[in-house]
C-alpha cells in the first residue's frame, strides 16, 4: 500500500498509476458526512471521534500492474492548522488503521512534516524516512522534522540522500546530519530527471541507481523495534 498524504499529490506519477478521477479522501465531503455524522467545513456540532474506515484502502485505492495499491489521503487546509475537524479526524483515524492494523506493507509520502501522525501511530511506524539533499536548507528541514517526531516519541529515524553527484556529497551529509542515520543514497540520474520532466514514471534500470534502491530497501526491514 503506497499513500500520498503530500498536498502536492505526485506519487501516482512517479508509481505509473493513472490518477485521473481519484478524489483525494480529505474532500469527500459526502463520505466524511456519513462517516462522522457531520458536514466537512462546518463549526462545532457533535461527530464522532472514531469514525469506521477499515473497508476504505480497498474501496478507494487503486492498483498498478505491479500490485501496488494507491491511497490519496489528501490534506486538510484551514486556518488555525490542527483543527479538530471531520476531515482532520477522518485522515487520522484513516491513517491510524493502516499503520497499527492494515496486513500490507504501507510506504506513506507526506511532506516535510508528521500532522499525519500522532503519538499513538506513531509506535506502529517502523522507520520514518528524511529525504535530503546535499545542501545546507535540506539539512535546516531535516533537523526541524527529527524535533517534531521527538515530541511524539517516535525514534527510529533514518535519512537518504538524493541527487548525490560525488563522494564528496555523500561525505557532507554524513557529517552534518546531526545524529540521524545515513543509510544510503541515491545518486544523481539523467534518466530520473527526465522522467519528472516527462511526467512518466523512472525506468531505475540504470545499474548504480537500481544498486542504491536495493542497499536502502534492505534495511527497511522492521527489525528494530
Amino acid at each position: 500500500m503506497a499513500v500520498d498524504a503530500d498536498p502536492d499529490a505526485n506519487l501516482g506519477s512517479a508509481l505509473g498509476i493513472d490518477t485521473s478521477g481519484i478524489v483525494p479522501v480529505a474532500k469527500m465531503d459526502e463520505l466524511i458526512h456519513e462517516r462522522t455524522g457531520a458536514q466537512p467545513g462546518t463549526v462545532g456540532g457533535f461527530f464522532k471521534m472514531n469514525p469506521r474506515v477499515d473497508d476504505l484502502p480497498e474501496s478507494l485505492g487503486r492498483e498498478s500492474d505491479e500490485g501496488v495499491r494507491l491511497l490519496i489521503m489528501g490534506t486538510v487546509k484551514k486556518g488555525g492548522g490542527g483543527c479538530v475537524c471531520p476531515e482532520s479526524v477522518m485522515l487520522k483515524a484513516l491513517m491510524s488503521h493502516l499503520v497499527l492494523y492494515h496486513d500490507d506493507r504501507v510506504i506513506m509520502d507526506m511532506e516535510a512534516g508528521i500532522e499525519h501522525l500522532g503519538r499513538g501511530t506513531a509506535q506502529g511506524v517502523d522507520r520514518l524516512l528524511i529525504v535530503v539533499e546535499p545542501g545546507r536548507r535540506s539539512l535546516e528541514t531535516a533537523a526541524k522534522v527529527r524535533d517534531l517526531t521527538e515530541d511524539i516519541g517516535l525514534n527510529r529515524l533514518a535519512a537518504v540522500g538524493s541527487k548525490v553527484r560525488n563522494r564528496e556529497q555523500e561525505e557532507f551529509l554524513r557529517a552534518n546530519l546531526d545524529g540521524i542515520p545515513l543509510i544510503g543514497t541515491i545518486p544523481f540520474s539523467e534518466e530520473i530527471a527526465e522522467a519528472d520532466l516527462e511526467g512518466r514514471p523512472s525506468s531505475l534500470e540504470e545499474p548504480v541507481v537500481r544498486a542504491a534502491i536495493e542497499q536502502i530497501a534492505s534495511q527497511m526491514e522492521p527489525d528494530d523495534r
